[in-house]
């Protein structure tokens, strides 16, 4: 048996604190080596973080990421380490696995396929790479690539194959979106099987502004089939025993594997690095390795979010985070979020009633507070709204009371949650949701008021999918931080997931009478906003009639200056409002309808 023993160092890194990534990397090393692994591998540029976006175009930066490494190979004694680091090399700047061993630094991989579309921009800053290598360790061939390299059937991996490869070792910073493990499960799947090797693919874990990293980390077999998987959305150090034997078994059975020439042409010839010859391993000294169960959708989701708000607050050196608590079913969940993910003595609410907040809504933040174990602050506006409307008595309609008379209410509520803020020095977590963002249905310097949007890419009906959720089976999830200290269950009361949404900012308001329903307006804003549907295929989706179909696109459409100055927040689709979808304010563009 030629067996290979990999651990997969599943970290929660934070973009430019060299010091703290490599104290993290040091530590998993010593781990690794106690658990007698042949190799460790680290996530996409490990010791810099992961993005570092301008970060790179500082020098000393570069520099100082490259004396790290200096101190992680020095750190690589009887074991060999795989770390991302950023290599700049004649004038040109890489993303780079560094390999190390015996101290030594054995060689450097330069990233082939830079992504430039969604949320990379990688091509801003890196050149790509062009060779690949083969490292023999405990003799057994493998290759190591990093993140995008291994999507490519005809790049590195078959290439490192043809070399001799027998693992290929996949570092990455692959940012979560709902559904994207099974996505990545079945790429790798194919990858491994065409190949005829194993693969080990390690991803990093953590928020990063508006992005999550969800771990994940897994090894599959060349059949295609997963033997490990790291848990989501957690740190894991994940240590398996790779049997070798079983690629030479499997390229026996096919010969297809030993004849086809899939070898990119721009590929150049892979070099083949011997580090250390065959040991072998007692049985009774096996890693096998666990492999996690996958989340479903909405625990997918609800944790991402979870794991958003913590590492956000906490790596931007907040303690306490305030939220405008209406009694809606937005600021609800937000608050069940922020309670699960910092603890409820570090969550705040504001409770700020108008003369329309119903007697309902009072109560129920004073339920909601009372259930989740938060402090509920009480600042009633009317006053403030009174002196307001004198002020401008002669510019505003007392008895046609439009959008510009309602907004002063949220206004009002921004500036008195931002005083609040400024006063305590606690981040302001904003609660709207992504229908009311597409469509405007938000208040500038009002609502939109905050440091970071935590719904920012959950529509309204996933909203509700996940408030219900979060009342029946938050007690079978083990991965949050419960600040529950005074119930055992539902958190969100029944009035509030079973009233009409209302702003509350006339009598008798529900937003049913600015918008159409939400399981119609839902459908459509994904259509139109994350598959990029015209109108014409909207329609044929029979979901809603061309009037209300227009109305939407024109207010997605109207509305991009609002969204550019609305906080960011965390990225849970495949098309999230920010660095994600970036579309021009200034935009005179409207679809030809024949």
């Amino acid at each position: 048996m030629r067996n290979l023993r990999v651990a997969l160092s599943q970290i929660n890194l934070t973009v430019g604190d060299i010091g703290g990534n490599t104290r993290k990397i040091l530590e998993n090393i010593d781990i690794a080596r106690d658990s007698k692994a042949d190799v460790i591998a680290f996530p996409e540029l490990t010791i810099p973080g992961y993005p570092p976006e301008d970060l790179l175009l500082k020098p000393s930066f570069i520099r100082d990421n490259r004396v790290a490494l200096g101190k992680i190979v020095q750190a690589a004694r009887d074991i060999t380490v795989v770390v991302g680091f950023v290599e700049s090399k004649n004038n040109e700047v890489y993303n780079s696995a560094a390999i190390a061993w015996d101290s030594r630094l054995i060689g450097t991989y330069q990233k082939h396929f830079l992504p430039n579309y969604g949320v990379f921009d990688e091509d801003r800053y890196f050149s790509a790479g062009k060779d690949s290598f083969v490292y023999v360790v405990n003799g057994v061939g493998f290759g190591v690539n990093i993140c995008e390299d291994i999507w490519y059937p005809l790049g590195p991996v078959a290439s490192q194959r043809q070399a001799g490869a027998e693992v290929i070792v996949n570092i990455n910073g692959s940012p979560f979106q709902k559904g994207k493990i099974a996505y990545r499960e079945q790429m790798l799947g194919s990858r491994s099987s065409d190949n005829g090797l194993f693969v080990a693919y390690v991803n990093m874990v953590g928020g990063q502004d508006e992005l999550i990293f969800d771990g994940g980390s897994m090894v599959v077999n060349p059949e295609g089939n997963i033997i490990s998987r790291a848990p989501q959305f957690i740190e894991k150090l994940l240590v398996v025993d790779i049997d070798a034997d079983d690629v030479f078994a499997k390229r026996l059975k096919e010969p297809r594997l030993r004849k086809q020439g899939l070898v990119d042409s721009n590929q150049k010839d892979v070099k083949r690095v011997w580090i250390s010859g065959y040991h072998p391993i007692g049985k009774y000294d096996s890693a096998s390795g666990d492999i996690e169960e996958k989340l479903d959708l909405l625990p997918e989701i609800y944790s991402a979010l979870v794991l958003g708000i913590r590492d956000y607050v906490m790596k931007n050196g907040f303690s306490k985070v305030v939220i405008g608590i209406s009694g809606g079913i937005d600021s609800a969940l937000t608050a069940c979020l922020a309670v699960d993910a910092l603890g409820s003595n570090n969550v705040i609410g504001v409770s700020m009633p108008s003369r329309y907040s119903s007697e309902g809504s009072i109560t129920d933040c004073a339920e909601l507070s009372n259930r989740l174990g938060m402090k509920i602050i009480e600042l009633p506006i009317e006053s403030v709204h009174a002196s307001f409307e004198q002020t401008l008595e002669k510019y505003l309609d007392s008895v046609n009371i439009g959008i510009t008379e309602q907004n002063i209410q949220p206004r009002i509520r921004g500036i008195l949650i931002m005083a609040l803020s400024n006063k305590y020095g606690w981040l302001v977590l904003q609660t709207g949701n992504k229908s009311e963002i597409a469509m405007g249905y938000t208040t500038l310097y009002g609502d939109m008021s905050g440091g970071f949007s935590v719904l920012k890419d959950v529509s309204k009906t996933l909203v509700y999918q996940l408030a219900n959720w979060r009342n029946t089976h938050f007690n079978n999830c083990g991965l949050f931080l419960s600040g529950l200290i005074k119930i055992n269950s539902e958190a969100i009361p029944l009035s509030i997931l079973s009233k009409a949404p209302s702003a509350e900012l006339r009598f008798d308001h529900n937003d049913q009478d600015d918008l159409p329903p939400y399981d119609i307006l839902d459908v459509v804003l994904e259509a139109y906003i994350e598959n990029d549907c015209t109108q014409e295929e909207i329609e044929n989706l029979g979901i809603a009639n061309i009037a209300t179909i227009k109305m939407i696109i024109d207010s997605v459409d109207r509305n991009e200056h609002k969204r550019r100055q609305s906080p960011i927040g965390i990225k849970v689709t495949s098309r999230a409002f920010g660095r994600d979808r970036r579309m021009p304010i200034t935009n005179a563009y409207k679809e030809n309808i024949n």
